[in-house]
């Protein structure tokens, strides 16, 4: 179901005129690449590699008026204004290299996105679905199973019923971002969706949502991590949201705060895996998946196909798990001018993502045991997607 080409340039041109704007965004753009975005003047390190790091910026003119802030046990932030992010972390990178340290030592403050914004889905904004899908139900009793959705702030006036989900007063969103047109923009309703994906396929999701993504689906890489910090005993994080890192290397903070979050604990991260059709090139945290560290197996990466074929629009490779559902999905929203019944058709791996989430969630609440429920519905996606083995 396509949508009309002005509405989808308009939104286009309007998302890329407020990031431009952003005075604390920065990106790295090459031909042919998707941009990698990144905070302005910070630079995120390991401290055993801090001397380094002070050496190149002071080679960069930055002798003075370096800001230093501990973000996580072992893992520095370092500001300086009008510093050269990409610049900066290459050379410290080679410097750690050339003392024979291979590991990923030193990466710019990455921003991530909601895996509809970002790249715009199929179909850009979510649209006024023909009639209601499935309301999430009541939950069944017995063995509930912790998720924790991290995404944007929900909405209250929804379809979405308020049993389908926890969530503290920071964690709803108070603000639409409407264009001239009273076209509405930005993310807002995107928790909604996925919740409602999640609870419309299992009584057994305990949800909690929790928002860390903006009106308009952006947060730093430190901002995600810091949003770990108050995760309990979830078991299953669905994680709509993601992007590119400077030269594909693993995001650092990141790496380090899923080291900390799933090493020895029985949980797992269910990551979108985006929505650029790109099959060459990683997008995070998904393709932690496809790594050697030792919690890979606990990342399940999320590609979307629409019921006949992996979706066109939807990242993938060698590093995806599985994928799923995620061509215009019907599901909870906002109640809303352009939405008067609260619900929408919408498309992404972002919506993907929930529907394994819910599968998890229920073959958990059976076992006990995520890596159990993992096998399960690994052996329950019968069909294959571009070779990728695929959920109905």
């Amino acid at each position: 179901m396509a949508m009309p080409q002005d509405r989808l340039h308009r939104w286009q041109d309007r998302r890329a005129r407020r990031m431009a704007g952003l005075p604390w965004l920065g990106q790295e753009t090459r031909p042919d690449r998707k941009p990698v975005w990144y905070t302005r003047d910070e630079l995120l390190v390991l401290s055993d590699h801090r001397a380094s790091a002070e050496r190149v910026l002071g080679g960069l003119g930055h002798t003075r008026g370096v800001g230093e802030t501990e973000l996580a046990p072992g893992l520095l932030r370092l500001r300086a204004d009008g510093l050269d992010v990409p610049t900066a972390a290459r050379r410290v990178r080679e410097a750690a290299a050339r003392d024979g340290d291979e590991r990923t030592v030193v990466s710019p403050n990455h921003v991530f996105v909601s895996t509809p914004f970002e790249h715009g889905g199929p179909f850009g904004p979510p649209q006024p679905a023909p009639k209601p899908g499935d309301r999430p139900g009541p939950r069944k009793p017995g063995q509930e199973v912790g998720v924790a959705v991290i995404d944007t702030g929900v909405w209250r006036d929804s379809p979405l019923p308020a049993h389908a989900y926890t969530a503290a007063p920071a964690d709803y969103e108070i603000d639409t971002d409407v264009d001239d047109d009273g076209v509405m923009d930005g993310d807002v309703g995107h928790a909604n969706f996925i919740i409602g994906v999640i609870g419309a396929r299992t009584g057994k999701a305990d949800v909690r949502a929790m928002r860390v993504l903006d009106t308009f689906g952006l947060c730093t890489e430190a901002d995600l991590i810091l949003s770990f910090a108050r995760l309990t005993d979830e078991k299953l994080i669905n994680l709509s949201l993601g992007g590119y890192t400077l030269d594909d290397q693993p995001p650092l903070a990141l790496a380090t705060a899923l080291s900390a979050l799933l090493t020895g604990r029985d949980r797992l991260v269910v990551a979108a895996a985006g929505n650029d059709g790109l099959r060459d090139r990683p997008f995070w945290p998904a393709a932690f998946a496809g790594t050697d560290v030792p919690w890979a197996d606990q990342v399940v990466a999320v590609a979307a196909h629409d019921g006949k074929e992996l979706c066109d629009w939807s990242n993938a490779g060698p590093w995806v798990t599985v994928t799923a559902p995620g061509a215009d999905i019907t599901s909870t929203f906002v109640k809303h001018g352009q939405f008067p019944t609260g619900w929408a058709l919408w498309s992404g791996t972002s919506f993907a993502t929930p529907h394994v989430v819910a599968m998890l969630a229920e073959h958990t609440a059976r076992s006990g045991s995520t890596e159990v429920a993992r096998k399960a519905v690994l052996a329950a996606a019968t069909r294959t997607y571009g070779g990728y083995p695929g959920l109905a």
